[in-house]
Parts: C-alpha cells; sequence; structure tokens
C-alpha cells in the first residue's frame, strides 16, 4: 500500500509547485525587444525633455505589467490603425503625455514667480492643453476598431486658442529663467513670439478666427519653446532661482501690506476736507444768525422722561445727521423722540446750524457743549491726550463722557446710547419696555460660537494681578455703539465712582489696549443683560464678509473700525445702507463736493 501511495503524492506536490511558481516565470518573461523598459523609459526622458523631467514610478510599474501580457513580438513596422473624420472637424494639435507634463511645470513655476497659486496656473494649463481630449472624449464612437469623431464644428471650438495661451504661459516662464539684463538672441525670441501670439488672442476669439498666417505663428512659438526646453536642462539651478524670485515677493507684499495698513489707519485718524469745509461753512452761517434765531424746535420735550431719549456724543456733522435721520425714518411714535446731542465747542456752532436748516421733523433734539458740564473733572478734555502721535478716536473726551450719563442727564431714568457711526433700521421704542433685571447696561454680545477673538483677554493684561483676580479672562465682550442704560440703578451702584477708581489705578500702569472699550468692559462687567442679536449688527467698517441677511434683519448696523463710511476706504458694498439717509442734493454738499 505505502508503494502505490508514493506516485499519487509525488503528483500533488508537482501540481502545487506548478501552481505556485506559474505566475512568476509568467510576470519575469523576457519583454520583447520593441516595449523593453530600457527603451520605453530613454523614450519618455526624450519626449519629456522641459523644463523638469519626471518619471514616476507607475510608468515603470505599468511597463512591467505590459510584459505579463502577450505582446506582439514583430520586428516589422506595424501600420497605424485608421482614424476616419468627419468632414469639418477640427483635429487640433495633438496632446502627448509629455507636453502636458511640461505645460504643468511650466505654469508651476509661472506661478510662483508671479506670488500666484501654481495649483491653480497648473489646472489651467491641463484644462487648457487636454481640452480637445475632454470635448470629444463622451462623443467618440469605435465601430470596427475606428474611431469616429463626432465633435463640434471648427467654428465653434477654440482649442487652439487655449493652446496659444498656454504657449504664452510656458513662455514667461522661461523668460524668468534668465538674467534681468540678458540680451539673448534666445530671450529676445521669446519676447517677439508672446507679442505675436499676444496681438493674435487680442484679435481672434475662437479657432475660426485664426488665419493661416497666424496659425504659423502658433508653430513658431512651439519651435521657440522647444529651444528654451533645451536651453535650460538644469532644474536644481531654475529651482533655486525660483525659490529666491520667491523670497523676494513675498518680501516686497509683505512690505505693500504694512504700507497699506498703515495708510488705511492713517486715513481713519483723518478728517475728510469735503466734511471740514461744510463744518467751516456752517459755523460762517450760525454766527450770521442773532441770538433768537438759534433756537431748535420742540425744545420744551428735552426734559419729559415720558419720552424715548436718545444720547449721541459725536464731532461729525454728516455722521450724526444719518443716525438722526435714520431713527426717526424708521421709528412707529416719531413725536416722542428726543435726541440729547452733545459735542465740541469747536464742532458746536456747525452742528446747531445743520439741525436749523435740517430739523429731525417732529422730534425733539438738544444739542449741547461739553465744556458746559461743570461736573467733570478740571481738564477733562486735554486729559486723555499723552502724546501728539496718539489717535484722536481713542483719545476723545466724547468717549469718556459715556461714563458720566447719570450726571449729563439728572432728570431721566432710561437712556438709550447711539455712537455717530451707526443706522437704525427698525423702530427702537420696545427698548424702553426691557426688564434690565437689575443690571445697568443692555447690550449685545460680540462673541459668536466658541470663537476666542471677543474674549476680555484680548482688551485687558490680565498678567497683572489685580485684574487676574478680578475678572474672567475668557468673558464674553459686549459691543459698544447701542446700548440701553438703566440710570436709577447706574446711581445707586455708584459706576461712575468705578470708572474713576480704574482711572487711577491704571494710570501708571499698563492694565488695558488704548481707548474707552476696554474700561467699559470693567466697569460694566457684570451688570449688563445680553440682548437678543437682532438689535444690533456690528463689523460693518471692518469686515467684509458680513451676511446681507445678517445687516439687514438687524435693527441697528454699526460701522465699527477704521473703514468708516463717510471716507474713501470705506467698504463699498456697505456704503448704500449709510448713503440713503443722505440728500446729496443739498447746496452745503455740492459746494463742498460731497457725493455719494
Amino acid at each position: 500500500m505505502v508503494a502505490l501511495r508514493r506516485p499519487w503524492a509525488t503528483v500533488v506536490i508537482l501540481a502545487l509547485v506548478a501552481s505556485f511558481f506559474a505566475p512568476l516565470l509568467l510576470f519575469l518573461r523576457v519583454p520583447a525587444p520593441g516595449i523593453s523598459l530600457l527603451h520605453a523609459r530613454k523614450e519618455f526622458d526624450r519626449e519629456g525633455a522641459g523644463i523638469v523631467k519626471i518619471l514616476s514610478p507607475v510608468h515603470t510599474s505599468n511597463s512591467m505589467q505590459l510584459n505579463a501580457m502577450e505582446q506582439e513580438v514583430s520586428d516589422g513596422v506595424l501600420e497605424p490603425k485608421g482614424v476616419i473624420y468627419k468632414d469639418g472637424t477640427s483635429t487640433g494639435f495633438p496632446t502627448t503625455q509629455s507636453d502636458n507634463i511640461t505645460a504643468s511645470n511650466a505654469a508651476n513655476e509661472a506661478s510662483s514667480v508671479n506670488g500666484g497659486s501654481g495649483k491653480d496656473q497648473q489646472n489651467h494649463v491641463q484644462s487648457s492643453a487636454g481640452g480637445e481630449d475632454r470635448k470629444q472624449g463622451p462623443s467618440n464612437k469605435t465601430v470596427s476598431g475606428e474611431i469616429r469623431h463626432s465633435s463640434p464644428s471648427r467654428s465653434l471650438t477654440s482649442e487652439k486658442i487655449w493652446e496659444m495661451e498656454d504657449q504664452i504661459i510656458m513662455a514667461r516662464a522661461y523668460l524668468q529663467f534668465s538674467s534681468p539684463n540678458s540680451n539673448s538672441h534666445l530671450v529676445r525670441e521669446l519676447k517677439l513670439r508672446i507679442k505675436e501670439i499676444e496681438r493674435v488672442l487680442g484679435r481672434a476669439n475662437r479657432d475660426s478666427d485664426l488665419s493661416t498666417s497666424e496659425l504659423q505663428k502658433m508653430k513658431a512659438m512651439e519651435v521657440t519653446l522647444s529651444k528654451a526646453r533645451k536651453a535650460y536642462p538644469d532644474c536644481s539651478a531654475m529651482a533655486s532661482k525660483l525659490r529666491a524670485q520667491l523670497y523676494n515677493a513675498e518680501e516686497q507684499l509683505r512690505a505693500q501690506q504694512n504700507q497699506a495698513s498703515f495708510l488705511v489707519h492713517l486715513n481713519s485718524r483723518t478728517f475728510p476736507k469735503g466734511l471740514h469745509c461744510l463744518s467751516m461753512r456752517l459755523t460762517t452761517e450760525y454766527f450770521a444768525l442773532q441770538p433768537e434765531m438759534r433756537e431748535l424746535a420742540n425744545s420744551q420735550n428735552v426734559n419729559k422722561s415720558d419720552l424715548y431719549h436718545y444720547a449721541i456724543f459725536s464731532d461729525n456733522v454728516v455722521a450724526c445727521a444719518v443716525t438722526v435721520n435714520s431713527t426717526v425714518s424708521t421709528s412707529m411714535e416719531p413725536e416722542k423722540i428726543v435726541f440729547h446731542v452733545v459735542t465740541d465747542s469747536f464742532n458746536f456752532p456747525a452742528m446747531v446750524m445743520w439741525f436749523l436748516l435740517n430739523p429731525p421733523g417732529v422730534a425733539a433734539l438738544q444739542i449741547q457743549r461739553l465744556d458746559d458740564f461743570g461736573f467733570l473733572p478740571a481738564g477733562f478734555s486735554s486729559m486723555f491726550k499723552e502724546s501728539p502721535k496718539d489717535d484722536p478716536r481713542f483719545i476723545s473726551p466724547l468717549n469718556h463722557l459715556r461714563f458720566y450719563l447719570p450726571q449729563v442727564f439728572p432728570s431721566l431714568k432710561k437712556i438709550l446710547l447711539l455712537d455717530h457711526d451707526v443706522v437704525v433700521q427698525r423702530d427702537l421704542s420696545q427698548l424702553w419696555s426691557v426688564d434690565m433685571k437689575g443690571k445697568v447696561n443692555g447690550a449685545v454680545e460680540m462673541c459668536k460660537g466658541h470663537e476666542s477673538s471677543h474674549q476680555l483677554e484680548m482688551l485687558v493684561h490680565f498678567a497683572n494681578p489685580v485684574i487676574a483676580n478680578t475678572f474672567n479672562a475668557k468673558s464674553c465682550l459686549w459691543a459698544f455703539g447701542m446700548n440701553i442704560f438703566d440710570l436709577q440703578e447706574w446711581r445707586r451702584q455708584g459706576l461712575t465712582g468705578t470708572y474713576h477708581k480704574w482711572r487711577r489705578i491704571g494710570k501708571n500702569r499698563q492694565l488695558w489696549k488704548a481707548g474707552s472699550l476696554p474700561l467699559g468692559q470693567l466697569i460694566f462687567y457684570n451688570h449688563t443683560l445680553t440682548l437678543d442679536r437682532r438689535w444690533h449688527a456690528f463689523g460693518l467698517g471692518s469686515d467684509s464678509s458680513l451676511g446681507r441677511a445678517e445687516i439687514e434683519r438687524a435693527a441697528v448696523i454699526h460701522f465699527d473700525g477704521n473703514m468708516k463710511p463717510w471716507l474713501d476706504t470705506g467698504i463699498i458694498k456697505y456704503r448704500k445702507y449709510w448713503t440713503r439717509f443722505l440728500d446729496y442734493s443739498n447746496p452745503y454738499f455740492q459746494q463742498c463736493n460731497i457725493h455719494e
């Protein structure tokens, strides 16, 4: 029995060995001479000579996989398969794989030099160079081994136009590799070809617009590009030069950004010439009036506590006019509105004259001078100015006057404080009926979601133990610009005294950033009621990404930031919300060249 089993066992073992080694032998089969791996590599290198030569491992693996398939071993030259084109079909210039690689690399280098996105340039080049294949691909039909093209007619295609655009990109990339003062024959030839192709593209929009001579210019450009490929074979040198050019471009961009930021900041601190002219003309008209003619209408209502009282502290006549006009025009009961405008002595005549000429309808309006308040500390108008270089927006005493509201309006119980860079879009009378729940200040929080850019630590220095032991660094900031204040609760809490205390503490130490906003966050800490976000939308003077829906649903929109709507640097798409409340046909606007 043992002797009978051995032959069968031997057969089984041999079968298993054969099944294991057969695929390996098939895979390692010697390739045919016509498609050897070495020959394929040389052919690819020869055709792919350009700015950068790349032989991906994918090509190697594909070539090896082909060796495992049955190949034709005939040494003769095979005839190409016939291709039948319909009449009127544009074949264009064939695009090989190596051409695509060269074009994409040229686009990458050109975009790097120009500081653009190389990826976008590469996508554009590849989509242009391969446009014919993509257009014809879906419509090609294979019948009996023949390819019948049913692409659009020549008059409706632009493949050659796209190829010319790609040629310009490649030519400009090669020009970047030459020295700046180079006047070699190749450089002159590249510049000449670029001008020729640009003239053609300036005239032609479709392939059907191209004449025979213009097609010859396209071929001439291809010849010149071929010369350039041979003239710049050193990839490492090109890469080093491109890195140097990229570094220089980044340095120039950084310098330009810093300069632009400085100019925007400087512009925000200046007063436009037209507004200065308006202020001077109004002041002249004011002093030409008799004293009895300088009284504003409806002045008998300014102290009635049952009306809706608005406070506006401003030194800008036009900005204040927009805030007043928008509030009155959107109010359901404008006859119950009382505006309290406080300005400095310099702008007081112009402010009064403007509202004498442009009264706010049935609403009452009172204008007061900052210097007339005897309860303010001595030298209040100049006590915040530490250096002539200080930003006037941060050192203005009008910004700090808001911490004296109970003293400014001793007979009032509630008041709504509006900044002069806001526009009112909805009736605000409901704010006077909001339950303040024992809080002094009603405001909208600035935080959105889990962002950390509007937390108290952004304005106040918590390295100081006095600050760290009193406040929470992660507490959310609230917005100035539209705030409802309970003046009775303010008086009970003595918050004006809190303001004086923090002013003394921070006098000799840098505890917060410049301006009155950090101080306001400290004074009204734990004394602020959060209002619905629909009451107040902010950022129109600094953030150009605000959505239209968010802006138009807000009761008040705030142009906080450096880009005010009355400045040339204002965000253009937001200006319409501000300019609609001004009459630019006003003769004073015309005389001072103030236009929309």
